[in-house]
């Protein structure tokens, strides 16, 4: 048809800091220009090709997939896939110049071409129209695949340019064709390229020059302008191309690998060998009637559906990672199964859930299975490292993240380069929310005009950019492992870590081209877990692991119910532990809801206060029929997990397998790509079609909404309960051993190593400090003198700054000979200056020297031994009267080289000032009546900012006498942010608020009086 157009050079915001529109927005404008066909062409990178399918099937015009690339000493091409064969080819080629090069940089050389290019096409951007060479080279690479892309954008020699490129067409023999080199959809963004532009090179835009495009017309025009720059052939030139381009990202395979399946059997039968042992070991007894079936019934799903492979690999994972003695859990959608707990893949006894495999696994559905197994995350890379060497780096392969901007990246880019100072700069990213650009209250409360026409130029455009890709960086451990070469399917680059690859997708979009992954992800608790069984073992003569710590344990829930669960997994957060004393959990079950309820899904939703109110007999259990009954009766009527939202949808709005599914993905991505309105239309109208409610079908539309991209799936739950569990059970049974293992897994967690020891000496247990004379590197376990539990050792890694190298000196040089004197150990520890200095200041020479000044005097009038003397005894000096250390001295120096103490917490060296301040202590405030105004301060020991809190900051004090949890509204917090944030020691007037067991004041002032602690070292862990 005349005038029809298809666009084969275009950029999307995937060609970093050039592209300046995402790809759904160039198709919309495709489609409005009646646009054939579009070419997302991006700079030597398929990482946003999937999102440009997608919106190609959303929009209509066809997507051709392409790259544009710069050959080293040669010329400029853009490549376009004809088949699928190209498709690969393209791949491989992008792989190719990727892994030469360093993250984010690629290097193509004229050798690369040498491999046979069959089903790739061409464009030819020559840069001179004197270059013929190139042009031959490349008619010789691709004969009659081969154009020459004229590519106008009214400059002031247009005619001439086309005139001179029709020749140099005519005299290699190859066809012109007209193409856009589009940067954006529309000409609004030039301001936003240009933008880019400045950022890529490191400028601002005034001092971009001819980096930056003369015009605006890099975008996706009308055609009918297009027909007065080009030729009619040109236009229909692009529409041969277009034609012959037929390759589409559904014909791409993914199989798994099977050489885990040894000679003469098969992926199934060698599965079901495996379980079948693995069964044996789990019930050494004799397997239960029950479980024998179950095994049967998943068995013959998995392999109906074909993913014994899937199954077999993560088991050979897992497997790799118990030969090592490294501790791992999985969880995800088929997790939680028979299977997976008779394969060691999980810990998860099913007798212990009530839920159904095909939930998981549904030939229904014909979904992918979901495990993600977590290891220690001190030994992860072990792992990693197994799966690279196992599978090749050609099969093998983890998958990106596309980091986005973000309110603070966004603004800081954009003022740069517009030019703003250095300091203003920073001051304006501070001012700004993470997700968020700042609101005009407060850019003038940090002293900004926000009528300034250049900081609404700044905002303007930093809006523009946020959501866009930022770069590629890898995700903490999906795995996609293939039979076959994975740059047949997607580019492979390198990581920025040394010894990683990464395949250009992000992990949102291997579902929607088949791609499977296997998450091995790093969780600090297993570390601890480890240690704290390791210990047991040593210690304590008891062999435990996370599948045989007795279940259900009484005294375990009384100490969760009390929210006593600092240190713990998943629930030791502030709003963890407000939520245990009302929640009060009884059983395994509770405790997958308080791991689930606790979420910004369920928060957003507001299905937490109606799940306490029907737990607590405070309202009744209802549900709207019977048929939902049976989907929400384990969670009292009110949906808490992704699984029901599904269910839900099957049951009440007659939606299949397939659009359940739908859903789900798109509760995953809504809050990315929107996505789910069409979803309300339908829900709503099948739901009022049923005999639903509107009012019924509009709250349950809410409730989705807010699971959002935080949906918990019951799965994943589970194993997390299991973890919470153990970890509680160890800190209840067995606190020493946790508090020390927890210590040497640091840092993980919300607590510091202070807090960690603070409780476990208010909870009863000796701790002893680091020492030359018993300390190892780790914190340890010995003997007590009073109690029933063992004391804790402090180790060497407890002093700040000082070597694991050094401390194994020591500790060499102590089990050859006891030492004589400070003289004796830094001379056969052959300690450095440094290594000596931070001894002597942490208090761990006081069993060779005595209090710290002795300790510094002796270390000062150590001389280095001459190695012919190395045989004689060293001199010591003469004794010297050194007066005792303070308190205050001990505390300061305790909290500068150990960041905590075991003489008096420093609030009780202060207690006199505080209440002529009428500061009550902690354990005063279980006195004040709720709504009562009470005085506070403490050491600040974290600050927290949930995104589901609106804005509110939750801060914990910590006095002579415990913790005091603060509550701090939005309001408050930007009045009184400098002393919200940068306050160690906080003073808090509020009032008392207590509920359910929970206390907390809600401050109505805060005032910074740090000067009293008089440069004492105290540090928090702030927003974790």
């Amino acid at each position: 048809m005349k005038d029809e157009y298809a666009e084969l050079h275009c950029l999307s915001n995937f060609s970093f800091q050039r592209g300046a529109s995402s790809a759904q927005e160039l198709f919309e404008r495709a489609r409005r220009h009646g646009y054939r066909a579009l070419a997302i062409t991006d700079e030597c990178t398929l990482a946003g090709i999937v999102r440009a399918w997608q919106a190609s099937k959303n929009t209509g015009p066809r997507l051709i997939v392409g790259a544009e690339m710069t050959i080293d000493d040669g010329p400029r091409v853009v490549l376009l896939a004809e088949n699928l064969m190209g498709y690969q080819r393209l791949c491989g080629l992008i792989t190719i110049a990727r892994r030469r090069a360093r993250k984010g940089c690629y290097q193509l050389l004229r050798e690369d071409f040498c491999e046979p290019l069959d089903g790739l096409l061409a464009l030819w951007l020559p840069r001179r129209l004197d270059h013929v060479e190139e042009g031959g080279w490349l008619r010789s690479l691709f004969p009659d695949r081969l154009w020459l892309a004229v590519e106008l954008h009214r400059g002031p020699d247009d005619a001439r340019r086309l005139g001179e490129c029709l020749a140099l067409a005519k005299q290699l023999g190859i066809p012109p064709v007209a193409s856009g080199d589009v940067h954006m959809h529309a000409r609004g963004r030039r301001a936003l390229q240009d933008t880019l532009t400045a950022i890529r090179h490191h400028m601002s835009v005034a001092e971009a020059g001819h980096w930056l495009f003369p015009n605006g017309e890099r975008h996706l025009r009308p055609r009918d302008v297009l027909a007065e720059l080009y030729p009619p052939s040109l236009l229909s030139e692009t529409l041969r191309i277009a034609e012959r381009c037929t390759f589409d990202l559904s014909q791409l395979r993914y199989q798994y690998p099977h050489e885990l399946v040894p000679p003469a059997r098969t992926a199934s039968s060698w599965l079901r060998e495996l379980t079948e042992t693995g069964a044996r070991w789990r019930w050494p007894e004799g397997v239960p009637e029950r479980v024998t079936q179950l095994l049967d019934k998943e068995l013959s799903l998995i392999a109906e559906l074909g993913y014994e492979s899937y199954f077999l690999t993560v088991h050979d994972i897992v497997r790799f990672a118990r030969s090592r003695h490294i501790l791992c859990q999985g969880r995800g959608s088929a997790a939680n199964s028979a299977v997976c707990f008779a394969l060691g893949i999980t810990e998860i006894d099913p007798s212990r859930m009530n839920m159904l495999f095909e939930r998981f696994l549904s030939r229904e559905r014909n979904e992918p299975p979901d495990i993600d197994v977590d290891f220690e995350h001190e030994r992860r890379e072990e792992v990693i490292q197994h799966i690279f060497q196992r599978y090749g780096r050609g099969r093998a392969a983890l998958t990106a993240v596309a980091s986005s901007y973000q309110g603070a990246g966004a603004l800081r880019d954009v003022a740069k380069a517009l030019g703003l100072p250095a300091d203003q700069v920073s001051a304006l990213a501070d001012c700004c929310g993470y997700h968020h650009l700042p609101s005009a209250e407060r850019l003038r409360e940090n002293g900004f005009d926000p009528d300034s026409p250049l900081l609404h130029r700044v905002l303007t455009l930093a809006s523009e950019l946020l959501g866009f890709p930022r770069h590629l960086s890898q995700h903490p451990g999906g795995f996609v492992i293939s039979e076959y070469p994975l740059d047949t399917l997607v580019p492979v680059e390198n990581a920025a870590m040394e010894g990683r690859t990464v395949i250009q997708w992000d992990k949102d979009d291997l579902d929607l081209v088949g791609l499977l992954k296997v998450d091995v992800l790093a969780l600090g608790m297993l570390t601890a877990l480890r240690r704290t069984l390791d210990l047991l073992r040593r210690h304590r003569g008891r062999d435990l692991s996370i599948a045989t710590i007795p279940a259900e344990c009484p005294a375990t829930y009384d100490m969760i119910s009390r929210a006593d669960t600092i240190g713990v997994f998943q629930i030791e957060s502030r709003a963890q532990m407000a939520m245990l004393p009302r929640l009060k959990p009884r059983t395994f079950y509770d405790l997958v809801i308080e791991v689930a309820i606790v979420r910004p899904g369920p928060i957003q939703g507001d299905m937490v206060h109606p799940y306490l109110r029907r737990r607590n007999g405070e309202e009744p259990v209802s549900y709207p029929d019977e048929k939902l009954k049976k989907v929400f009766e384990r969670t009292l009527g009110v949906p808490l997990f992704q699984e029901q939202v599904m269910e839900l949808a099957i049951v009440a709005a007659d939606y299949t397998p397939g659009e359940a599914d739908q859903l789900r993905r798109s509760m995953a991505a809504w809050k990315r790509h929107g996505g789910l309105e069409p979803h309300r239309q339908k829900l709503t109208e099948r739901m009022l079609a049923n005999g639903y409610s509107g009012e019924f079908a509009a709250r349950i539309f809410e409730q989705i909404k807010g699971f959002g991209s935080y949906g918990f799936p019951e799965s994943h739950a589970a194993s997390f309960a299991l973890l919470t569990y153990a970890s509680c059970w160890l800190k209840c049974h067995e606190p020493a051993a946790f508090a020390c293992a927890l210590i040497n897994s640091w840092p993980m967690g919300f607590y510091s190593p202070d807090q960690i020891l603070q409780d476990a000496r208010r909870h009863g247990l000796e701790v002893s400090p680091v020492d030359v004379l018993h300390s190892h590197w780790d914190c340890s376990l010995e003997p007590s003198t009073c109690a029933a539990q063992p004391a804790i050792r402090m180790g060497f890694r407890m002093i700040r700054g000082f070597s694991e190298e050094m401390a194994g000196r020591i500790i060499t040089a102590r089990a050859q000979q006891a030492f004589m004197g400070v003289d004796d150990l830094c001379r056969r520890s052959r300690l450095d200056e440094r290594a000596r200095t931070l001894l002597a200041d942490s208090g761990a020479l006081h069993g060779l020297a005595g209090h710290r000044h002795r300790a510094r005097w002796s270390v000062a009038g150590h001389e280095a031994q001459r190695p012919l003397f190395d045989d004689l005894p060293s001199e010591g000096e003469s004794d010297v009267v050194l007066p005792l250390p303070s308190a205050a001295d001990n505390i300061h120096a305790d909290y500068a080289t150990l960041g905590t103490t075991l003489g008096p917490h420093p609030l009780a060296l202060l207690r006199e000032q505080l209440r002529a301040r009428r500061c009550r202590h902690s354990s005063e405030l279980a006195a004040i009546e709720h709504g009562r105004p009470a005085r506070v301060a403490g050491l600040v020991t974290g600050r927290q900012k949930p995104g589901t809190a609106s804005g509110v900051v939750f801060v914990t004090l910590e006095d002579e006498h415990g913790m005091v949890n603060v509550v701090v509204w939005h309001s408050l917090a930007e009045r009184q942010r400098k002393a919200l944030i940068e306050a160690r020691l906080l003073q808090v007037e509020g009032r008392v608020e207590y509920q359910s067991g929970v206390r907390h004041v809600i401050a109505g002032r805060l005032t910074d009086i740090s000067e009293l602690l008089d440069g004492l070292d105290v540090r928090s862990r702030d927003f974790h």
